[in-house]
């Protein structure tokens, strides 16, 4: 599957690793949720980065003790219409700080590729190549929006505050000294 990020297609650095197979050294590897739990040390000890399957029936707070060590965590959507990945992008980026690389697998359709990305989502894989140019597209048909999430951009609301205290000059501080300032005397 081509796998976009920045609004372009990109080559994986990641290897997928099936459950019964060695785990390569020398080169970046993403396991299944399953595997990293069973022996969740000896891969976040390994020299090259790490990725972990998440499924999106199991709750995030399991992979909490490793994130600082996890380099890629991608989140399942085994459904369109199943949200739950968008959940769990905010808890980890919200609550949990995480800062590697989010990536969205399995049914990822393109009219979800703004949500995706609002929900801290930093790549896709996509079924079809013609996608990535409906990625860059809605990267940017939107630039202002009313709900916070966890991409950091201001809302609207937090906007027009910026723009209304922008244009208020400080008030100057009074201080104990300037009583006679105050009242005229």
């Amino acid at each position: 599957m081509p796998l976009v990020k920045s609004g372009g297609i990109v080559e994986d650095p990641f290897v997928r690793i099936a459950d019964d197979a060695p785990v390569p050294e020398g080169i970046a590897v993403i396991v299944s949720g399953a595997r990293f739990l069973a022996d969740a040390e000896a891969l976040t000890q390994r020299a090259t980065a790490v990725g972990v399957v998440w499924p999106n029936n199991r709750p995030v707070a399991e992979l909490a003790p490793y994130l600082s060590r996890l380099a890629l965590v991608a989140l399942m959507f085994p459904s369109f219409r199943d949200g739950r990945g968008y959940s769990q992008a905010r808890v980890l980026r919200e609550r949990y700080g995480y800062t590697g690389e989010l990536r969205a697998t399995g049914q990822v359709l393109r009219d979800q590729f703004l949500f995706l990305l609002r929900a801290g989502f930093d790549s896709f894989e996509v079924s079809k190549e013609a996608d990535v140019a409906a990625f860059a597209e809605s990267i940017r048909r939107f630039d202002v929006f009313y709900q916070p999430t966890g991409d950091g951009r201001p809302t609207a609301y937090r906007r027009r505050l910026g723009r209304a205290f922008a244009s208020v000059q400080p008030a100057r501080t009074l201080m104990p000294c300037d009583t006679d300032a105050r009242t005229g005397s």
